[in-house]
């Protein structure tokens, strides 16, 4: 139970990041809606998840890939390049609420489509690479090979994550009722520009 709990410190810690997750989960929300935002999470949510099973399974195999000295570079500047991408689009793109209820077409594209966000967007990061890499290995070692310890950690991090970032998007619905139009638009506005900001920061950390 001790690793649960640290494991839901650890989650904890890591839903107070600002950073690129934060903002398409909020902007999502404020946009349209706690169910859209929700597919951004989940988007999010398996990424992490197939990051914990391969970090876990394939440590050995994934070290030797981070340790490739070309890695770091290409990861950032694909990552980089996407969040330019969605940034760029989230900016361009004029803020509108969806009628899902009257296009059913429409609302599974856009579901599938917010869910690739969240995916992308947390899969495509360097620091999620080397975050889910290193806690394997430091996890690993302090369980000593209990694998039923290490799944616990696990499981008390991601069900933390899970819920918060749950929670984000609620409270973001909320707040949507508080703005009028202009001021959703430059929430947007500043959202696609902090993402144009976070691809280029991390294309330049990656290229010096």
């Amino acid at each position: 139970m001790t690793f649960f709990l640290n494991g839901i410190l650890l989650g904890l810690a890591l839903s107070m990041l600002v950073g690129p997750l934060l903002l398409a989960l909020v902007q999502t929300g404020l946009e349209q809606g706690i169910r859209a935002g929700l597919f951004v999470g989940l988007g999010i949510w398996v990424s992490d998840g197939l990051f914990v099973l391969a970090t876990y399974y394939g440590l050995t195999e994934i070290e030797q890939l981070t340790n490739w000295p070309g890695f770091e570079l290409t990861l950032g500047l694909v990552g980089g390049a996407i969040l330019i991408l969605f940034g760029l689009y989230t900016v361009l793109q004029p803020a509108q609420e969806i009628d899902w209820e009257h296009s059913e077409t429409s609302r599974y594209h856009s579901f599938g489509a917010l869910w690739m966000k969240g995916f992308l967007i947390n899969t495509i990061n360097p620091f999620t690479v080397f975050f889910w890499t290193g806690l394997a290995g430091s996890l690993l070692a302090e369980t000593a090979g209990q694998k039923r310890e290490a799944w616990w950690f696990y499981i008390g991090v991601l069900l933390t994550i899970v819920v918060f970032d749950s929670l984000k998007v609620v409270l973001a619905k909320k707040v949507r009722r508080h703005l009028h139009d202009r001021l959703l638009k430059q929430v947007r506005r500043g959202s696609g520009l902090a993402l144009i900001a976070f691809g280029i920061v991390l294309i330049v950390r990656v290229l010096l």
